[in-house]
């Protein structure tokens, strides 16, 4: 059996779904207990309440004109006409206990041609004897108890005290769970923050696992970045050596060969950039991101690239690590004006999250190789021409690491305005 369609109605929150568990038994257990309990009991009392009175009233009109016993049973007995006589029967919808008693004395009183209750304080009995019609009032409280308002009263009140007491409690239990999520969200963003394991012993070992956990990917992060500080002087020296080397020779062999140390010298850097990762990015820090791409294609613009702003929308700040972004931006544009003639670049900040848009009209990557495209060291010869520039296809994995490690996503697909490729960032805020 699928309760597919009960999900759109749950609460998405923990704390939600735990007061649902607590709540739902709680009212669901005094729903049970008023009505399957409470109402049969007093529905059993009213019944036989009202089979005493169904006795006196008929003893008192087979004893008149006897006025005394009458009095004595605490009767209000007259004779009335028969246009004194209501046409039908009256009671209040929601008198459920009149139910019972209307059922009972028609049973048990004889002669009965109407009964009323009108409210809580009387009740109305018309009898028709062989002799003459008579009126008969009684007190409500004969026939039936009165509603148990405080026993229902101490219910609603104390379960609901009861509840309020265990949902203080469940949320210390479930305080430890949010903080353990925060901080690992915060950590696959980028960010440390505090945190200490607490809680049930569970949660605890959670704590205790996810701080191992971010020890080690710490540490490797901090060995792999001395690692390759190490290997960048190490290769560094050496192509300075041939630099030198080079400048000795004639101007004929020496240009060919400088241009391999360049290249040799631009691949290093771009292999470093992306070991390196985020480790010199710096900490996250709120940032306008509107003027920050502004400044981005204004410095391509100086440095000759055609890219130009294209549509823009929303206006605030947002959490950034500005420099790493920075970085994927300058990386998609690089892609798209070495591979297209022209770029347009766009900035979409909603109150949910931020979308920045990289389009070129190149030849683009075709749909099945997209996420191919975001790994390391990939280049497509089809969609791609390699001849344009070094490269070892880092540029777009670097972009989508730097998204990644601002809780975002780098997605690829069509340009639909100039027929390329169209690369998004988008990042929740």
């Amino acid at each position: 059996m699928s309760f597919d369609w009960l999900k759109r109605y749950m609460p998405r929150g923990l704390y939600g779904r735990a007061a649902l568990i607590l709540i739902l038994p709680v009212v669901t257990l005094q729903l049970v207990v008023s009505v399957v309990f409470i109402q049969r009991h007093f529905e059993g009392v009213t019944e036989q309440m009202s089979r005493d009175l169904a006795r006196d009233a008929n003893f008192a009109i087979a004893a008149q004109p006897d006025a005394r016993a009458v009095r004595a049973l605490d009767l209000r007995l007259m004779q009335i006409s028969a246009a004194e006589v209501p046409a039908a029967d009256r009671r209040r919808w929601y008198d459920f206990s009149g139910i019972v008693v209307v059922r009972t004395l028609r049973d048990h009183v004889r002669g009965l041609v109407r009964l009323e209750l009108p409210d809580d304080s009387a009740v109305w009995l018309y009898v028709e004897t062989p002799d003459a019609l008579y009126q008969l009032r009684v007190d409500r409280g004969r026939v039936s108890p009165s509603n148990p308002h405080q026993l229902l009263v101490n219910m609603a009140f104390f379960g609901a005290l009861m509840t309020v007491i265990a949902f203080l409690y469940l949320r210390n239990q479930l305080r430890p769970i949010t903080r353990l999520a925060r901080a690992a969200e915060a950590f696959g963003r980028g960010r440390t923050v505090a945190y200490s394991p607490s809680g049930a012993v569970e949660v605890r070992a959670a704590g205790h696992a996810f701080l191992d956990m971010r020890q080690r990917i710490e540490r490797q992060i901090e060995q792999r970045t001395m690692m390759l500080s190490g290997v960048s002087h190490d290769l560094r020296t050496p192509l300075t050596r041939l630099r030198l080397g080079l400048s000795m020779l004639e101007d004929d062999e020496r240009e060919p060969l400088e241009r391999d140390v360049d290249d040799m010298q631009r691949l290093i850097d771009a292999f470093l950039d992306f070991a390196r990762g985020d480790a010199e990015a710096g900490e996250a820090e709120p940032t306008d991101p509107i003027a920050l791409v502004t400044r981005i294609v204004g410095d391509c613009q100086r440095a000759g690239q055609k890219v130009s702003m294209g549509q823009v929308s929303g206006e605030g700040e947002i959490a950034l690590r500005p420099a790493a972004l920075r970085r994927a931006v300058e990386n998609l544009i690089g892609n798209a004006v070495r591979y297209g003639e022209t770029c347009e670049v766009s900035v979409t900040l909603s109150d949910k999250s931020l979308r920045i848009q990289v389009e070129d009209d190149g030849p683009g990557i075709a749909p099945e190789d997209r996420e191919t495209a975001l790994r390391p060291f990939v280049r497509l010869d089809p969609a791609r021409n390699q001849n344009k520039g070094p490269g070892v296809g880092l540029g777009l994995a670097i972009a989508a690491d730097i998204a990644r490690a601002h809780g975002g996503v780098l997605r690829l697909a069509a340009s639909e305005r100039l027929g390329g490729l169209r690369a998004d960032i988008v990042i929740a805020r």
